[in-house]
């Protein structure tokens, strides 16, 4: 299928997003993959953590560098949410494309209410979370990242940063690891639920919104540093209450019309 130019600044956009705020690049995959290169669902959820784990790992490259990466909330979070990411994906094949679609717009508007809310960072502190109560966070987000391809980013930013004592540069530096850990988990798994629904994924497309897309995160976080946090978040919510209403009233009648 010819790509649609129109597709090209979504995918810069993507990784811009992950760039500067270390999420929500995969709250735009979806849309793009779906709406401007026309992918059907599970197609396009497949897609969007092969895109979006490899945006994240290269992204990730340039704080490893750094230092910046907290390689023991990589391993309490990113492992438990690989095997959540996998369940997720599992649990795909029972579920219908356009029903995913719709839980996608739910989750894009949870995701536009914690960009939108603020984050006080500089409350008390409190007693460190235990490692299990971590561990089954990164579970539940994993479920939720392989179910309807979101990374989760704007879930783990907070939660590092709050729960797990990080800075905020910190705290994206270690999502990023721990998306592109959480969406090749759910990518590989989906590759069986494509095969057996003979559905195939659209590698040309793959690979431009791929590589568009980094180009997109390393610009993103040379001007990180330059771009109010605070404004760029609000903008970006109020953004995804646009796309998360939009979405819902393309599939909703017809996922309820399914469930009926």
């Amino acid at each position: 299928m010819p790509i649609s130019i129109f597709a090209w600044p979504g995918a810069v956009a993507i990784g811009v997003s992950l760039g500067l705020l270390g999420s929500g690049g995969s709250i735009l995959t979806v849309p793009v993959l779906v709406y401007l290169m026309g992918q059907e669902e599970k197609v396009a959820i497949a897609g969007s953590l092969f895109i979006v784990g490899s945006i994240a790992l290269a992204g990730s490259m340039q704080y490893l560098r750094v230092g910046f990466i907290d390689w023991r909330n990589v391993v309490i979070f990113g492992v438990p949410g690989m095997v959540g990411t996998y369940l997720g994906a599992l649990s795909a094949a029972y579920v219908s494309g356009i029903i995913q679609l719709s839980l996608f717009a739910v989750v894009m508007l949870l995701a536009s209410y914690m960009m939108l809310r603020p984050m006080k960072l500089d409350q008390t502190r409190h007693a460190p979370r235990a490692s299990w109560k971590i561990a089954t966070d990164g579970l539940l987000v994993g479920v939720i990242t392989g179910l309807v391809g979101v990374g989760g980013g704007f879930l783990i930013v907070p939660a590092l940063a709050l729960l797990g004592g990080l800075s905020m540069h910190r705290a994206v530096a270690t999502s990023l690891v721990i998306i592109a850990l959480k969406s090749f988990s759910g990518f590989y798994k989906y590759l069986d639920v494509l095969d057996k629904q003979n559905l195939q994924l659209d590698w040309p497309a793959l690979v431009l919104v791929t590589g568009l897309g980094v180009a997109g995160s390393f610009a993103g976080a040379k001007i990180a540093h330059r771009v109010p946090q605070h404004k760029l978040k609000q903008g970006f919510g109020v953004f995804l209450v646009v796309m998360g209403v939009y979405i819902l009233y393309r599939s909703l009648p017809e996922a309820l019309g399914i469930a009926a």
